[in-house]
C-alpha cells in the first residue's frame, strides 16, 4: 500500500463548507470575523495570565494553556476554510494533507484533556477547598498539561501514519473544509478495515477518557452543590461551573456526533456543520466563558490598560 503512494503524489481538492462552485463572500467575512474575534481573545487570556501576577492559581495555569491550543486548532483549519470560500476546490497536496489532520487531532485531543484537567481542577475547589493548595500543587498542574500534550501528540501520530499508509486516486474531491479522518478513509481505495479498528477502540479510549473525566467531576460537583445549606453558595457555584458545562458538552456532543456513529447515517453535510461547532464556535467561546464572566480576569484587563495608558498622561 505504501508503494503505490510513493509512485505518484496525490493530490486532494478541499471542496469548503458548502457544495458548488459558487464563492460566499458573506460567509466569508463572517468566519473571518469569528476567527479574529478568537485570535484576541484567546492571545488576550495568554499574555494577562503569563503577565498578571494575580491570575496564578492552577484554573488561569490551565486557561492559559487552553486559549493557546485555541489559537493554533483554529488556525490549523479556518484559513483554509477563508480560501475555500472565495475559490472552492483549493489544491491540496498530499503532505500538507496529513500535515493539516496531524495537527488538528492533536491540537483536538489536547484541548478535550485540558477540559478535563479544568473540569478535575473545580471540582477540587468546589469539593474539598480546604484541601485546594495541597492538591493542586504547580508539579502536579504541569503533570496534568504535560500529558494532555503528550497522550494527544502520540494518538494523532499513530492516526495520521495508519492513514497516510493507505492507497489513494492520484486526484481526488475532499468534502469539507479540511482533511478529515473520517473524510480521507472514504477516499482510500486500498483496504481500511485494519486501520478503521485500530483507529475506532484506540480513538475511542482517548476521547471517551476525558469525557468520562469530565463527567465524574461534574458529579461531584453536583451533589456538594446539593449539599450547601446556602443558597448563595448554590448560585454561585452553578453560575460559574454552569457555562463550563455548555461550552463542554457543545465540544464533546459535536465530536462524538461526527466519529463515533455508524457510517451507515453518514452526511457530509452534518459532518461540516457539526465540525464548524468544535473546531470553530468552542475554541471562540471558551475565553469570553471561562474568563471574561471572571472579576479577576476583568480586573487584569484593566490595570493593562492604566499600565498601557500611563505612559501618555505622564
Amino acid at each position: 500500500m505504501a508503494v503505490t503512494n510513493l509512485t505518484y503524489q496525490p493530490q486532494f481538492q478541499l471542496l469548503g463548507l458548502m457544495d458548488g462552485t459558487d464563492s460566499h463572500p458573506l460567509l466569508f467575512l463572517l468566519f473571518l470575523s469569528i476567527y479574529l474575534l478568537n485570535v484576541l481573545g484567546n492571545l488576550s487570556i495568554v499574555v494577562l495570565v503569563r503577565s498578571d501576577g494575580a491570575l496564578c492559581s492552577p484554573m488561569y495555569y490551565f486557561l492559559g494553556h487552553l486559549s493557546l491550543v485555541d489559537v493554533c486548532f483554529t488556525t490549523v483549519t479556518v484559513p483554509r476554510l477563508l480560501a475555500t470560500l472565495l475559490h472552492p476546490g483549493q489544491a491540496m497536496s498530499f503532505q500538507a494533507c496529513f500535515a493539516q489532520m496531524y495537527f488538528f487531532v492533536a491540537l483536538g485531543i489536547t484541548e478535550s484533556y485540558l477540559l478535563a484537567a479544568m473540569s478535575y481542577d473545580r471540582a477540587v475547589a468546589v469539593c474539598r477547598p480546604l484541601h485546594y493548595g495541597v492538591v493542586m500543587t504547580p508539579w502536579r498542574c504541569f503533570v496534568l498539561v504535560a500529558a494532555s500534550w503528550a497522550v494527544a501528540h502520540l494518538h494523532s501520530l499513530l492516526h495520521t501514519l495508519l492513514i497516510s499508509a493507505l492507497s489513494y486516486p492520484r486526484s481526488a474531491p475532499v468534502r469539507h473544509f479540511f482533511c478529515d479522518m473520517t473524510v480521507m478513509l472514504s477516499l482510500a481505495t486500498s483496504d481500511t478495515s485494519a486501520a478503521e479498528t485500530a483507529i475506532f477502540s484506540e480513538g475511542l479510549a482517548v476521547v471517551l477518557t476525558p469525557l468520562l473525566l469530565v463527567s465524574l467531576s461534574y458529579a461531584h460537583i453536583l451533589v456538594a452543590v446539593l449539599g450547601m445549606r446556602t443558597t448563595g453558595g448554590r448560585h454561585r457555584v452553578f453560575s460559574t461551573c454552569g457555562t463550563h458545562l455548555v461550552v463542554v458538552s457543545l465540544f464533546f456532543g459535536s465530536v462524538l456526533s461526527v466519529y463515533f456513529r455508524p457510517s451507515s447515517v453518514y452526511s457530509a453535510r452534518y459532518d461540516r456543520m457539526a465540525s464548524v461547532v468544535y473546531a470553530v464556535v468552542t475554541p471562540t467561546l471558551n475565553p469570553f466563558i471561562y474568563s471574561l464572566r471572571n472579576k479577576e480576569v476583568k480586573g487584569a484587563l484593566k490595570r493593562g490598560f492604566r499600565w498601557r495608558a500611563a505612559p501618555q498622561d505622564e
